[in-house]
């Protein structure tokens, strides 16, 4: 007599799920482990101190906006600006469950900061700047958004199949999915900032430094 398929069929089934259930654990792991080591990337490129007052570029769900407020602390301001409303939504959320009255949740615009003039010691934005459509204006925005001597930290990727960045407005498309270095620098220099450093650690991801 053959047995029955179903316990079996179950076994797998549960298989599936622990499999699944592992999978997500160790994105999210992984995840936390590369917020930390950014935040810690940006406080030192950054010198943040307790203190200051720093705003986030295209924030998304809020992990550095959090981490960069525990270091500023409650006599820093962080503004966590972000243009998706869903988005906006989960840093409110994370922002309340870690408790930092601190930070300020601003709606991001195309080509412009939203934040006051000569507010902020320092920028920064993570995976954020190969989708600004108009750069010049962004850069200028927030040239004028830091005080003298502020510093601004990009952290992005270039292109997967290398050569040159594409034009505004096309760098995230994905045959040319990304920005070089040398781009945002030559872009930096041109809305009126001093390039500090260029970390390039590898192939994947990039950190230019900058400072008004």
């Amino acid at each position: 007599m053959t047995p029955p398929l179903r316990p079996f069929r179950h076994r797998a089934a549960v298989g599936l799920v622990l499999l699944a259930g592992a999978a997500a654990l160790l994105s999210l792991t992984v995840h936390a482990q590369d917020n930390a080591r950014d935040a810690e990337r940006l406080a030192t490129a950054l010198a943040l101190r307790e203190g200051m007052t720093v705003v986030e570029l295209g924030a998304g769900t809020g992990d550095l906006t959090v981490a960069v407020a525990r270091i500023v602390g409650p006599a820093g301001r962080v503004y966590s600006n972000e243009i998706n409303p869903d988005r906006r939504a989960d840093i409110r959320k994370a922002v309340d469950a870690a408790a930092l009255s601190h930070v300020t949740i601003v709606e991001g615009q195309a080509a412009h900061a939203n934040v006051p003039e000569a507010c902020c010691d320092a920028a920064f934005m993570r995976n954020v700047y190969h989708h600004f459509g108009d750069p010049a204006a962004m850069n200028r925005s927030l040239f004028a958004a830091l005080k003298p001597g502020g510093r601004i930290a990009i952290i992005d990727f270039p292109p997967r199949r290398g050569g040159e960045s594409a034009p505004p407005g096309a760098r995230a498309e994905s045959n040319r999915h990304g920005v070089t270095p040398e781009t945002v620098i030559e872009e930096l220099e041109a809305a009126g900032f001093q390039i500090v450093s260029t970390d390039r650690p590898s192939g994947r991801w990039f950190m230019v430094v900058a400072q008004k």
